[in-house]
């Protein structure tokens, strides 16, 4: 019975060292990106995504956010999902255009940027989300570009927004 207690730690301990070492040969750095057809406005979808305490309203997976005092200018906010806390500023903001928002907060593992251009088209609006990330931690690395979807919390937001007037 304590062998194979042993022999399955040890296997356990060989699968991480083994996604460890592949991860550690990912680079920290990736892009990916999603889009889709809103039927609302973009000074409607730039709102929406600029407001950032009425996340909570229209997308499902943010449980709550914590408006943060400002730092050289910049909105701050503190972000609730079923996977965590985040912090994030927004970058740049230009209405009915874009929304740039950066992770503000240096102990997670992850960082980087969501970039959500706004272009109108076919009545609605074109929103595309770019996410420009870092995943600093190699066996996160492996697991967020084997495992888990690097696409997933965008769909999400883009899903939600599409509900809240339609979806063409």
């Amino acid at each position: 019975m304590i062998r194979w207690a042993v022999r399955g730690a040890l296997g356990i301990v060989v699968v991480v060292a083994l996604a460890t070492a592949v991860g550690g040969m990912l680079p920290v750095a990736h892009t990916a990106s999603r889009s889709a057809l809103v039927a609302t406005s973009p000074a409607r979808a730039h709102a929406l995504l600029a407001h950032v305490a009425g996340y909570p309203r229209w997308w499902s997976e943010v449980s709550r956010v914590d408006v943060l005092p400002p730092v050289g200018g910049r909105p701050r906010f503190r972000q609730h999902l079923s996977t965590g806390a985040v912090v994030f500023e927004i970058v740049q903001s230009i209405p009915a255009a874009r929304v740039v928002s950066r992770i503000a907060d240096p102990d997670q593992p992850f960082g980087g940027t969501w970039t959500v251009v706004l272009a109108p088209e076919a009545g609605g609006t074109r929103v595309t989300t770019t996410e420009d990330g870092e995943v600093y931690n190699p066996l996160f690395r492996f697991l967020s570009h084997y495992v888990f979807s690097q696409t997933a919390t965008m769909e999400s937001c883009l899903a939600a927004l599409a509900a809240v007037d339609g979806i063409k």
